[in-house]
């Protein structure tokens, strides 16, 4: 499947949106989920790092860029509904993914 039949295919929310899911490619933890669009899809192919779009600031982000945290794609997955994608990524920098500072958002452990 081309990357144009793919994008056709995956099912963007009402705001156009999709949630996606990064995961580092070699500890396999999760790191974060954010959204993207088609724009913000189409960029993380073309360049290989992962942009979002930020929902609270309304433009796009692209993850590392003042922080340094850069996310250079490894693979990247669509689920079997074509709703949420799955991003596997080596992590640049300081190995930070959350905004609070902590490796992973995913740091309240229940």
């Amino acid at each position: 499947m081309t990357f144009e039949e793919t994008l056709s295919e995956i099912k963007f929310d009402a705001q156009g949106l999709v949630p996606a899911i990064v995961q580092d490619a070699t500890k396999l933890d999760v790191l974060m989920m954010a959204w993207m669009d088609k724009e913000a899809l189409k960029r993380t192919v073309e360049c290989g790092e992962m942009v979002f779009w930020s929902r609270s600031r309304k433009e796009y982000w692209h993850k590392g860029d003042t922080s340094g945290n850069v996310m250079t794609v490894v693979e990247w997955a669509v689920d079997c509904d074509f709703d949420v994608l799955l991003f596997k990524v080596k992590m640049q920098g300081p190995q930070v993914a959350c905004h609070t500072g902590a490796r992973s958002c995913f740091f309240r452990k229940m």
